[in-house]
């Protein structure tokens, strides 16, 4: 039986996650995501599947994050017709970043072309993937519910375990049994945290040979949530007495529902007044109601604080939705004291970008970071509190206060994952692989893992394939 790994994405980076399981020369693919990053780059890197989808038997889908299925249309415009497997929530999830993703590349591309025809310039670009290519992958993947095992090909059984992520997200326990051997490959995917609100936290799976293993935090360690709620009610406050705004570029998925969730505990304890705030997403919306119907992905806290009780742990009378770009382009108007949540959150690309456009120079507005910035990404230079930066083509000068709160992430810090890794029954563990974290994060992660006497964590490089012997 030979079995080896590779991966085509989220290599010695972050976003863009592609690793492939080679069995016996058939490969098993987990997760399909989309890079971010700048422009060229990721439209290059995104428009090569890197593999052929003649060769790929089966495809596994660890959660609905776009760097981790934003790609599957792609996959399957390129003539791949096999089975997706996902959780169900994660399923439903995927359907509607992939359907996002496929309008704002409408978008774009009728903007790029006004522009070029303005210019009398010749329009070349064209979206990677349309809308009606994101339904007819919709169709092709297979809801699967936590540890129920299912088959992804001859030999190959996969389990899903609860990675404490985002809503449905997971862990893919992968079991080969061929040829009188069992080999046990896990993948955290993107690895959540303990004690998070709204979902449960990441669970215990059976024994691995080896584990590949994300390393987004792989050099930090997070703030405590107590501390991280002070910090919140603190911005809040004087956003109050400044009458000013706080623009939250934020994930629509789990991030936007987890901020509501605290400004929700801070409103009702009586710790700070209560403040308007605008989910200024689409999808956010549309993602709030995919909670609302995933119930049995909740963990205990929600079911008592809240679904006992009859109360929305996702909304209360200060929240309001939008649903259009008129009310979208009304929050331009609306006086502070406000809260404006926006996808996308790293800032790439959505609506966030034209509130930061009216309010970046704004002394009285505080830009809240809640969540990972890659490199190279406007939310990652807003974060390094660049005193200039570029929206739309457009230099604006940043006079706004500029905050960061690292409490809210979604991903285990170094500290959190050791404890995870800790947590398992490592009895047959041969060997630790990273993915999804930048060179320097990976480092400090490795040597953090050798001190504790793990077997051979090993940085995974794009292009290279590893023996799974």
């Amino acid at each position: 039986m030979e079995t080896n790994l590779y991966s085509l994405g989220a290599a010695e980076e972050v976003t863009g996650s592609k690793h492939v399981l080679e069995v016996d020369g058939k490969s098993y693919m987990v997760d399909c995501g989309a890079f971010q990053g700048s422009r060229a780059e990721a439209d290059k890197k995104n428009r090569n599947t890197g593999i052929e989808t003649d060769r790929i038997e089966g495809v596994v889908v660890t959660h609905g994050h776009f760097d981790h299925c934003g790609m599957l249309p792609l996959l399957s415009k390129k003539g791949y017709r096999g089975n997706i497997y996902a959780t169900p929530a994660t399923r439903d999830i995927a359907s509607l970043v992939m359907m996002d993703s496929a309008n704002i590349q409408a978008r774009d591309a009728e903007y790029l072309r006004k522009q070029a025809r303005k210019k009398g310039e010749k329009f070349e670009w064209e979206p990677i993937y349309t809308e009606k290519d994101a339904i007819e992958v919709t169709g092709q993947i297979i809801g699967v519910s936590y540890r129920r095992p299912f088959y992804v090909g001859d030999g190959v059984q996969c389990e899903f375990y609860d990675a404490g992520h985002i809503l449905g997200s997971a862990m893919a326990s992968i079991t080969i049994k061929k040829d009188g051997k069992e080999r046990n490959v896990l993948f955290s995917g993107d690895l959540g945290r303990k004690d998070k609100p709204i979902i449960r936290d990441p669970e215990r799976p059976p024994a691995p040979d080896y584990l590949v293993i994300e390393s987004t935090y792989g050099d930090r360690l997070h703030d405590k949530t107590d501390d991280a709620l002070e910090k919140l009610a603190g911005i809040a406050k004087r956003t109050v007495a400044n009458r000013g705004k706080i623009i939250i570029p934020s994930f629509a998925i789990e991030r936007t529902q987890e901020l509501v969730y605290y400004f929700h505990l801070l409103v009702d304890e009586g710790v700070i007044p209560a403040i308007p705030i605008y989910v200024d997403s689409p999808m956010a919306t549309n993602a709030t109601t995919i909670f609302q119907v995933h119930p049995e992905c909740y963990d205990d806290e929600i079911h008592e604080a809240f679904i006992k009780h009859h109360k929305n742990p996702f909304g209360f009378n200060s929240l309001h939705f939008t649903t259009s770009v008129d009310e979208s382009k009304a929050l331009n108007d609306v006086k502070g004291p406000v809260i404006i949540i926006s996808a996308d959150g790293m800032c790439e690309a959505g609506r966030i970008q034209h509130h930061l456009i009216h309010n970046i120079s704004d002394p009285n507005t505080t830009i809240l970071i809640v969540g990972f910035m890659a490199a190279n990404t406007l939310g990652r230079r807003i974060q390094n509190k660049e005193n200039e930066v570029k929206i739309h083509g457009m230099w604006l000068k940043r006079k706004a206060q500029v905050e960061a709160i690292n409490a809210f992430s979604a991903h285990a810090d170094y500290g959190e994952a050791g404890r995870w890794i800790e947590s398992l029954d490592l009895s047959r563990l041969k060997k630790i692989f990273l993915v999804h974290g930048e060179p320097k994060a990976q480092a400090v992660f490795r040597k953090y893992l050798e001190d504790k006497g793990y077997p051979e964590p090993v940085i995974v490089k794009y292009g290279e394939t590893y023996s799974l012997e």
